[in-house]
């Protein structure tokens, strides 16, 4: 009888927990602005893939929030399970909801590939023993669509007592065989660093590293700087033949400053296994730190120059090495101000936000949202974020802070 009474007591006290927690949600979300955004130009339809991710600045506390289908949603809002699990990339949703059980534990977009037939999946997971070694091992998926069959293992990471970290950076499905893109730092004994790419083959059906292939390797000493970065894929998990890499040099003064060095661009073909270095067109005003910021679907490399008075979208064909478009956008370059972009549905989603004054304090501006036909530069929405309801305290500036644009 005891035993029933605890049971009844924790429930109740479980029950009015939860009760309590939406009750003060409730009350704690009804005192938060919401924004929506105010159509200057174009259809308001235009923002129905729009996702945007930010955080509120209120008073001691910043709150998340999202924008989506022009509604403004608050973290606290949310149920308690969508809490506890945080945010979540829009493509990892999805999959989530279509393979649950495949996508327990998988929450990075750059470790999944998926066509029509196949989603698949590689993870380094690695630990430092406490003799100093690191131990480091392959985590591989594998779902076949068509009868839900799943296929789990781990391997060990080929040299691995080398190897201080390895971050996988793409997935590729070539000839039934796993191609997983890692970017590592090398263990070195001596001022020495080393960073290195590369490229593991993986026999899926015998369960095997078939090889180790390194497509970039460079050493250097302090004060020198050696980075690889990408651009953004705007497909990340689906088949892709190419893959684009910054390699970044500089070095780091005394007063504290950095100074780049000659940098490249490279390409790496998964069909031909070649690797090359790109080379921009000069006379078309293409530079490396555009390219490295730039936005590419394996295809097409999408530049952002904002050297003119307005934005211009530039698009750099890599088959042909040629500048094939540029557009000039219908918003004007501040260089107060941070601007977020994303290349989707044939179109430029271009957000400006997060302004700063003189002192660089946040100025709270209202963030203004341009969608832009990506071919001819045709202005299809422009907006700008109002305030519905506000919860002013002794006249201080409020506003939110961009973090991410997302579309679906």
């Amino acid at each position: 009888m005891k035993r029933y009474l605890c049971s009844i007591i924790i429930g109740v006290v479980v029950i009015l927990s939860i009760g309590t927690y939406y009750v003060k949600v409730a009350s704690s979300a009804s005192s938060l602005p919401k924004y929506t955004f105010k159509t200057l130009e174009g259809s308001d339809k235009e923002l129905d893939p729009v996702i945007i991710n930010a955080s509120l600045d209120n008073g001691p506390y910043y709150e998340s929030l999202t924008f989506e289908s022009n509604t403004t949603t608050y973290d606290i809002e949310k149920s308690y399970l969508e809490s506890f699990s945080g945010r979540q990339d829009y493509r990892i949703e999805r999959l989530i909801k279509e393979h649950r059980s495949f996508m327990r534990g998988k929450d990075s977009i750059s470790s999944l590939y998926e066509d029509d037939d196949f989603l698949a999946y590689a993870w380094v997971n690695s630990e430092i023993t406490n003799n100093g070694k690191t131990e480091a091992e392959f985590d591989i998926g594998l779902l076949e669509k068509k009868d839900e069959e799943e296929t789990s293992f781990q391997i060990e990471l080929p040299n691995q007592e080398r190897i201080m970290n390895a971050d996988v950076r793409d997935v590729q499905l070539v000839h039934s065989k796993l191609q997983v893109l890692t970017m590592n730092d090398v263990k070195s004994n001596n001022e020495k660093q080393t960073k290195e790419v590369h490229l593991y083959t993986i026999d899926l059906a015998n369960k095997k590293v078939l090889s180790d292939k390194t497509l970039v390797s460079e050493t250097f000493t302090y004060p020198n700087q050696v980075d690889f970065e990408m651009p953004t894929d705007v497909a990340p998990i689906q088949p892709n033949n190419m893959v684009l890499i910054s390699l970044i040099k500089g070095v780091n003064h005394e007063d504290g400053s950095y100074k780049e060095k000659p940098s490249k661009l490279l390409s790496y073909n998964y069909e031909t296994e070649k690797i090359e270095t790109v080379k921009l067109t000069k006379n078309e005003s293409l530079s490396l730190g555009m390219a490295r910021s730039g936005y590419t679907d394996g295809k097409t490399l999408y530049l952002i120059d904002k050297k003119s008075d307005n934005y211009r979208i530039k698009t750099f064909d890599l088959s042909s090495r040629t500048l094939t478009n540029d557009k000039e956008l219908d918003v004007a370059v501040n260089k107060e101000e941070q601007y977020f972009a994303a290349i989707k549905n044939g179109r430029v989603y271009f957000l400006i936000g997060n302004g700063v004054d003189q002192m660089g304090s946040l100025t709270y501006k209202p963030a203004q949202l341009l969608i832009a036909d990506l071919k001819t530069g045709k202005t299809l929405y422009k907006g700008e974020t109002v305030m519905q309801a506000t919860n002013k305290k002794n006249g201080k500036k409020s506003g939110f802070i961009i973090e991410e644009l997302e579309v679906k």
